[in-house]
């Protein structure tokens, strides 16, 4: 009897929702985060977000996804959320110089596969342990 009772305190314990990793989405600012982290961008690659360019676009390289996360233990959202983007920037970055690109257009959120557009803000999904920013955008040439 104490062995089903043992087990069946281990299961409430962890099947509570206090023992499930949170999952909040929060909204943060592009522009405080690139200034943030002005260090970490490439400024020869082109940002484009949730727009295409006002220049003549003469290569399009194709559409690429990054998806990065970051510690979060210890830390605010905003502050493991920036580092999040950042790595997703940098990451996007890297893939328009491999490509031979010099920009990246129409960046916005993909988190999970759901696309959110904002020349404002970014999607970032914050949980106890872990937060996470998705980024989608084309790499293309622009004159």
């Amino acid at each position: 009897m104490q062995k089903y009772l043992m087990l069946w305190f281990i299961f409430v314990l962890f099947s509570s929702s206090d023992a499930k990793s949170a999952d909040d989405r929060y909204l943060f600012s592009i522009e405080e985060a690139l200034d943030k982290h002005s260090e970490v961008v490439d400024h020869s690659i082109g940002l484009y977000f949730a727009v295409r360019p006002q220049e003549r676009i003469t290569t399009d390289f194709g559409t690429f996804v990054s998806n990065r996360k970051t510690n979060a233990r210890l830390k605010a959202p905003e502050t493991s959320c920036s580092w999040a983007f950042m790595s997703a920037i940098k990451s996007l970055q890297q893939r328009a110089k491999a490509e031979g690109g010099n920009a990246i257009i129409n960046i916005h959120s993909f988190y999970k596969k759901n696309e959110f557009f904002s020349e404002k803000v970014y999607e970032c999904h914050d949980g106890r342990n872990v937060s996470g920013v998705a980024l989608k955008g084309s790499v293309v040439n622009i004159e």
